[in-house]
């Protein structure tokens, strides 16, 4: 197998399970990392055995390009078109994290530039390589509870996600960026795309600047509405983080994901309920995000897939990008309150209606 070699821009929380990540799977070397922080560069090359570090992107990139086969931008939101820009400018593949970018504009002009380049451009959008959401994908598909017509998502919690994330308090988007972001992929996975929007957002924490509540009304255009419950301040007698609730309703049953993973079927058959496989621990996997972080390597897997030419990964940026449109649609909606219809043929127009 060919070794593939990569370089990340990023060097802090989420690099330090993304980088392990793609050094579960065969045939990939960590060859440089970069940082504006050299020392945080220097740590993480350090300890996953990359040769280089830097603290300028385009250092990196004049004295490596060569040799690498993707970078990966681990970074914070509003670098994301910037680094991309640098990348794919010099011929390389590049993969970046969600959300995809800080405004659909940003978005619009990341996909262009890859274009150009005529390289392949990916976002890291994990969520739906988790083990149960690929499991409902496929009682989905089965059609075992007939066609469906309502889902409910949810992802609220008051884990103090903010002491080991702390750039979270100031960023200006939050939940429907943050986390939104996921849930609203797994929707289109599931349901396919959207047509219309309706959202609802607040600031419950004082000490946060983003909103950190959401409630979000998707109709999807396959008949399917998709309500997307999202908080960083809901406080339950058993707080449910990092896990997501969903239930999918459809002409012949329904099914649920509840604590601890445990999937119920319903139909006029009866109740069955399946205990999902508890996430693989790998040794760098923080416990407290295990079903989080082991969807990070079939993530990688899917997006290598495409790089050593074996198939199509779904983790491209164009797929992302209509993920991106209902993040911005969302809050275009909390804004003002209308509900946003999404035509198909878009980006650039959003036409409203009153709500």
């Amino acid at each position: 197998m060919q070794e593939l070699n990569f370089a990340v821009l990023g060097a802090g929380f989420w690099a330090n399970y993304q980088v392990p990540g793609w050094l579960e799977l065969p045939g990939v070397k960590l060859l440089a990392t970069c940082d504006r922080d050299l020392s945080r560069a220097q740590a993480l090359a350090d300890r996953f055995g990359a040769s280089h570090a830097y603290a300028d992107p385009d250092e990196l990139l004049r004295n490596h390009a060569a040799e690498l086969d993707f970078v990966d931008v681990i970074t914070q939101v509003e670098t994301h078109r910037a680094l991309v820009e640098k990348v794919v400018a010099h011929g390389l593949p590049v993969i970046c994290q969600k959300p995809m970018a800080d405004s659909l504009a940003d978005a619009q002009a990341m996909l262009a530039a890859a274009r150009a380049a005529n390289v392949p451009a990916f976002v890291h959008e994990n969520w739906r390589w988790q083990a149960p959401v690929r499991r409902i994908k496929e009682i989905l598909d089965a059609e075992t509870i007939g066609k469906p017509f309502r889902s409910r998502l949810q992802f609220c919690h008051a884990f103090p996600v903010f002491e080991n994330q702390p750039a979270l308090r100031e960023v200006k988007h939050l939940a429907l960026a943050d986390v939104g972001s996921h849930l609203f992929d797994v929707a289109r996975l599931w349901f396919g795309e959207v047509s219309q929007v309706y959202c609802r957002t607040t600031t419950v924490n004082p000490t946060v600047r983003g909103e950190d509540v959401a409630t979000t009304l998707l109709s999807h255009r396959s008949g399917v509405e998709s309500v997307v419950e999202l908080s960083f301040s809901s406080r339950f007698a058993r707080d449910p983080f990092p896990e997501s609730f969903y239930v999918v309703e459809g002409s012949e049953g329904s099914v649920t994901l509840s604590y601890d993973n445990a999937l119920t079927i319903t139909t006029r058959q009866g109740v069955e309920t399946l205990k999902a496989d508890p996430p693989a621990l790998y040794d760098w996997v923080n416990p407290d995000y295990a079903l989080v972080h082991c969807s990070i390597v079939d993530c990688n897997r899917n997006i290598l897939k495409q790089l050593r030419g074996e198939g199509a990964s779904e983790m491209v940026a164009t797929d992302n990008f209509e993920t991106a449109r209902l993040v911005w649609a969302a809050y275009e909606s909390a804004k003002t309150g209308n509900v946003v219809r999404l035509n198909h043929d878009w980006p650039g127009l959003m036409d409203l209606q009153d709500g």
